[in-house]
């Protein structure tokens, strides 16, 4: 079985959101999709971490270049709800993609109809992963899935599975109902230019986002709004990180746009 989330502090801002009204008529209301952070993002690299088991007690594990501390992670470690639901969903999805008898087209059929048959009735507004990643081509598929037959639906995502994306661009492009922010600080980072697709930068603080010329989300307004699909913006760094952390400031050359890690939230 698995389980949709109601939406977490950020998420309900998107309430009060007017661009985002229409998705939410009839009193519908926002979720979101989660599974386990670090473990479900194979793409993962400067924001890598994941909660682990030592001596039966969960402990956060940073990946070798981390740079930024994965907020859902440490949520993880601390909650076990958090950790067993997202697991839950995790290990569901994981055990229809394993099967031996199914073609990847039935898998993708498969996937898509367990996450349809669990979708809220009164969802307006899903968020695909404040934790995990389109960790497997079969799973990103079922969601393209999903959402083509759900138009009233909006559903968001960032994501470092740029592969999977790029393969089906002209199918994305074509739901309208389906916004994708690239998420920077992953091992496919050069797609990101390669293919001009849109981005969200992590930042220091308002001053850089500034100097950059990038508009703050701090609601998530800007990852789900269908309108902005093709403007990238800013973040700034939250959550707890490491002790000695390795982020450095952001630098900005003359003529390009400095990029650093996403982290989402």
């Amino acid at each position: 079985m698995i389980k949709f989330s109601a939406a977490n502090t950020k998420l309900k801002k998107l309430y009060k959101v007017a661009d985002l009204a229409k998705w939410l008529d009839g009193r519908r209301k926002i979720y979101s999709f989660d599974l386990l952070s670090g473990w479900a993002c194979p793409q993962a690299d400067q924001c890598q971490s994941r909660a682990i088991l030592v001596d039966g007690k969960r402990r956060i594990q940073d990946g070798p270049n981390t740079v930024f501390r994965c907020f859902s992670a440490s949520q993880e470690v601390v909650y076990t709800n958090v950790y067993n639901l997202r697991k839950g969903n995790f290990d569901a999805i994981r055990a229809i993609i394993a099967r031996t008898d199914l073609t990847d087209d039935q898998k993708v059929a498969e996937v898509a109809s367990l996450l349809q048959a669990h979708l809220p009735k009164n969802a307006g507004i899903i968020r695909v992963h404040v934790a995990g990643d389109f960790f497997n081509r079969i799973y990103f598929k079922a969601w393209l899935s999903v959402a083509y037959q759900n138009p009233s639906i909006l559903f968001y995502a960032y994501t470092k599975a740029l592969n999977y994306w790029i393969d089906d661009m002209q199918f994305v492009a074509g739901l309208s109902n389906l916004v994708l922010t690239a998420s920077r600080g992953g091992r496919l980072d050069s797609k990101i230019d390669q293919f001009k697709l849109r981005e969200a930068i992590v930042l220091q603080n308002q001053n850089e986002a500034d100097d950059f010329n990038l508009e703050v989300d701090s609601d998530d307004s800007h990852a789900a709004i269908p309108d902005s699909r093709n403007k990238s913006f800013a973040l700034i760094i939250h959550g707890t990180q490491p002790a000695k952390p390795k982020a450095k400031k952001a630098k900005k050359k003359e003529g390009v746009t400095a990029r650093s890690v996403s982290l989402a939230g």
